[in-house]
C-alpha cells in the first residue's frame, strides 16, 4: 500500500465526512437540561398562545368605534366601568359609550376591541377622556397571535437558545426530543508523547492532543471518552481501536498519519475497516486519514497540535455538525490584512492572524511552534485557486 492515496480537496474531505456519519437517536431531557441541544424532533403549540386576548399596555378597554374622530381637542368621553385586575377574568364586560382600566397583560373584557394608551387618556371622575382614537385590535395580542394551536414553535435540528427555552416553557413544553449527545474517542500516539502531567525527557512532549481534541468536541455538542497514550506499534493501537470504535459514535487518532516508516494508523484503520481518504490539500494538515471501522468513522489527525486543531476545524466540524443535524455557529469578522499571506495554488491554507486595530495581522512561525496558537485571535482561509492574499485586502478572518 503506498504512504499516501491520492490527495483530496477540502471540499472532497468534507463531503466524505458527511456521507459517512452515522444516526446516533434522540433522547427525551428536561427543558433545564436543553439548552445549546439539537432538537430532535419538531415542537407544536399544544394551544393557543396566548390563550387570551390581551392587552400590551397600560389604558383603557374599549370599543373603538367610540373613539372615532377623538382628539386632544374634542377627545371621546367614556363612562369607567372599572378596573381589570391581573392574573383574573374581567368582572364584566365593555358596552358601547364605556371603559374599563386594564394594565399591561391584563386579558381584554368581552365587548372590547382595543384599548386607549392611558398616556393619552385623562380620568376624571367616572368620566375617561379619550384623546386620540384607537383602530380595532390596536394595542391588543389576540388570543392566538403569538402561536396558533398546532403550528410549529421550533423546527427539528434547531439549536435551543435561553429565548427558546423561555418561549417552550411558556406554551407548557417542559420536557423535549433532542439529538443524543455524540460520543467522541480520542486516542494519542507516539513514542515521544508523554502525558501531560509528566516532566518530558529530551525528544518528548507532553501531550496537547487530547486536551486539545476534548475541548473541540465538547465545544461542538458532543462527549468525550480518552483512552491514552498509545506507542508507534500496531499491535497496540489494534485493540485500543477496536474498543473505542464499539463504545463511540466517532474516534479521532493524533499522530501516526504523517508520510514517513512509522506511519501506522492509516494501515491499522484499513486492517479493521477502510481508509476513504489518506491526505487532504490543506495546510496545515495534509495528512490527515478519513477512514470507517464498520459504522464508526476514524479520523487520523496529524501529530502537531496547531495542524490537528485545522483539520477539526475544516473537517471534522463538518462530521460532528452532520451527526448533530445542526451547525455549531463561529464568529466571523470582515478586515484588511496587514501583510501579504504567500500560498501554493492547489491547497487551502489556513493562516493564524493576530487582530491589531482593526486589520489582520498574520502570525507566522516555524512549524512545532504552540505560542501561535494563543498570539493568533483566529485564522484566515486561503482558496486553493489563489496563489496568495495581498496587504490591504479585505478578508473573512474566523475567530477562535
Amino acid at each position: 500500500m503506498s504512504l499516501f492515496l491520492e490527495v483530496v480537496p477540502v471540499e472532497r474531505a468534507v463531503e466524505v465526512v458527511r456521507s459517512i456519519a452515522p444516526e446516533i437517536g434522540t433522547e427525551r431531557v428536561d427543558l433545564t437540561a436543553a439548552l445549546h441541544r439539537v432538537l430532535g424532533s419538531e415542537v407544536r403549540a399544544p394551544h393557543d398562545l396566548p390563550g387570551f386576548d390581551r392587552s400590551v399596555v397600560d389604558g383603557y378597554a374599549v370599543v373603538a368605534s367610540d373613539t372615532t374622530g377623538a382628539s386632544e381637542a374634542l377627545p371621546a368621553m367614556l363612562t369607567l366601568r372599572g378596573r381589570v385586575e391581573m392574573g383574573q377574568a374581567p368582572p364584566g364586560t365593555v358596552e358601547p359609550g364605556a371603559c374599563w382600566y386594564i394594565p399591561t397583560g391584563g386579558v381584554l373584557p368581552p365587548g372590547a376591541d382595543a384599548v386607549a394608551m392611558i398616556e393619552y387618556s385623562e380620568a376624571v371622575g367616572d368620566e375617561v377622556l379619550v384623546g386620540r382614537a384607537v383602530a380595532p385590535g390596536e394595542n391588543v395580542l389576540s388570543h392566538d397571535e403569538d402561536y396558533a394551536a398546532d403550528t410549529v414553535i421550533l423546527s427539528t435540528g434547531r439549536r435551543i437558545t435561553p429565548q427558546d427555552m423561555g418561549v417552550l416553557a411558556s406554551a407548557g413544553v417542559t420536557s423535549v426530543d433532542v439529538v443524543r449527545r455524540p460520543r467522541i474517542g480520542i486516542i494519542s500516539t507516539g513514542n515521544e508523547v508523554v502525558p501531560a502531567e509528566t516532566a518530558p525527557a529530551p525528544g518528548q512532549v507532553r501531550d496537547a492532543n487530547t486536551y486539545l481534541c476534548s475541548g473541540f468536541a465538547q465545544e461542538h455538542g458532543c462527549d468525550t471518552q480518552t483512552y491514552g497514550i498509545v506507542r508507534d506499534d500496531p499491535a497496540l493501537l489494534r485493540p485500543v481501536l477496536e474498543r473505542a470504535v464499539s463504545e463511540c459514535d466517532c474516534v479521532l487518532i493524533s499522530g501516526g498519519s504523517s508520510k514517513d516508516v512509522r506511519d501506522m494508523t492509516a494501515g491499522v484503520i484499513g486492517e479493521l475497516g477502510e481508509v476513504l481518504v489518506h491526505g487532504i490539500a490543506v495546510a496545515p494538515g495534509k495528512p490527515t486519514i478519513i477512514g470507517r471501522v464498520r459504522t464508526t468513522p476514524v479520523i487520523g489527525l496529524p501529530g502537531h497540535p496547531a495542524s490537528a486543531y485545522i483539520v477539526l476545524f475544516a473537517v471534522v466540524r463538518h462530521l460532528i455538525a452532520t451527526i448533530n443535524g445542526a451547525e455549531t455557529p463561529f464568529r466571523l469578522a470582515r478586515m484588511p490584512l496587514a501583510a501579504n499571506i504567500p500560498s501554493a495554488k492547489g491547497r487551502e491554507d489556513y493562516v493564524r492572524v493576530a487582530v491589531v486595530d482593526r486589520a489582520a495581522h498574520p502570525v507566522f512561525g516555524k512549524s512545532g511552534l504552540l505560542n501561535t496558537l494563543v498570539r493568533s485571535d483566529g485564522f484566515v482561509v486561503v482558496p486553493a485557486g489563489r496563489e496568495g492574499l495581498e496587504t490591504g485586502e479585505e478578508t473573512e478572518v474566523i475567530l477562535w
